[in-house]
């Protein structure tokens, strides 16, 4: 049984609320009606009910009566929801007219049934830029407690079983904080050691990546995964971590045992923390093609709730996989 397999399968077992705003979106709806066929999550459609099934209708899905459909002009929870956006962002001067209209845009009403609990997760992007889908999430469900940045991680599948977790590592930030501090770096593994459990089942083991391996070259680059490493063991005394390493020594047990002895994680890491977005980036499409790696994300990691971004080219099949990982997300936060 493959990953994705595997976490549709724990998805169905917590059966989580998810929110799909963008519910006139042909891909969004097709992909809507397979997880309720499934029951792999509980699907609530922001929309007037009446587009939305006669959309339904065209597209020959029949499993669409059977999601909850949100209307965003007239909704009993409408009012309730403005309070909480007035509320949230009175010290940034938000009045209630503004809020009453805010309140009507799909990406908004989602973050807020979030918010106020009536939803476990989000998932869009189909037909909205990342930015806006992420600024509602930021304003209103802002980041998890002792974490400031939001990561993108990407669970990697290779083909040859000898690296990682039998074949499988997770790699972080691949897609969104373009240069992190020292702090930011030290979120991100922690981060990311909670979606390695959460989604890919196993039990973290973090290398914090540099180009140099327990202080084989000095430089203030090396300084700063070496000063990530220490914060995040502050961070998360339980973790298993460390740092800096080299890719191969953190990979390579061999490689590990000769430049980094006595490390518990040298050699071992199934968990992989890129010192910046350039190299993140880089290394996951360089595994991706050349290794002919299935690479599945990015999970946004980092935020209070599970609000994941798509890609506007995403097919059904994508919003179904982000689907289950969200509701997995959500059962893990």
């Amino acid at each position: 049984m493959d990953l994705l397999e595997k976490i549709k399968i724990s998805a169905k077992k917590h059966s989580k609320r998810i929110v799909l705003p963008e519910s006139l979106e042909e891909r969004t709806l097709k992909a809507a009606d397979i997880l309720i066929g499934e029951n792999i999550a509980q699907i609530i459609l922001i929309g007037e009910p009446s587009d939305i099934e006669k959309e339904a209708k065209n597209l020959g899905l029949a499993n669409i009566s059977d999601a909850e459909i949100v209307n965003p002009a007239n909704h009993p929870q409408k009012e309730k929801y403005i309070d909480m956006m007035v509320e949230i962002r009175k010290k940034k001067g938000l009045t209630r007219d503004e809020a009453a209209k805010l309140i009507e845009d799909p990406l908004y009403l989602a973050t807020l049934m979030i918010k106020a609990g009536d939803a476990d997760g989000e998932v869009a992007g189909a037909m909205n830029a990342t930015g806006d889908v992420l600024r509602p999430a930021f304003q209103y469900v802002k980041t998890m407690p002792g974490i400031s940045v939001v990561s993108g991680a990407f669970i990697m599948i290779l083909k040859n079983g000898e690296y990682g977790e039998d074949g499988m590592l997770v790699f972080a930030d691949c897609a969104v904080h373009p240069d992190p501090d020292e702090k930011e770096l030290a979120e991100i593994a922690v981060a990311t050691a909670g979606t390695a459990k959460a989604i890919a089942g196993f039990d973290p083991r973090v290398a914090m990546l540099s180009f140099s391996t327990k202080g084989s070259a000095k430089h203030a680059l090396v300084d700063k995964v070496a000063n990530a490493t220490r914060i995040a063991k502050e961070m998360a005394p339980e973790l298993k971590i460390d740092g800096e390493l080299q890719a191969d020594a953190a990979i390579v047990e061999k490689v590990g045992r000769s430049k980094a002895p006595g490390s518990d994680i040298a050699g071992k890491a199934n968990v992989l923390i890129f010192p910046n977005l350039e190299s993140g980036n880089i290394a996951y499409k360089l595994v991706q093609r050349l290794a002919g790696a299935e690479a599945i994300g990015p999970v946004l990691q980092g935020m209070a709730a599970p609000i994941n971004d798509l890609s506007r080219g995403c097919s059904v099949s994508d919003i179904v996989n982000l689907v289950a990982i969200t509701a997995n997300q959500a059962a893990g936060s």
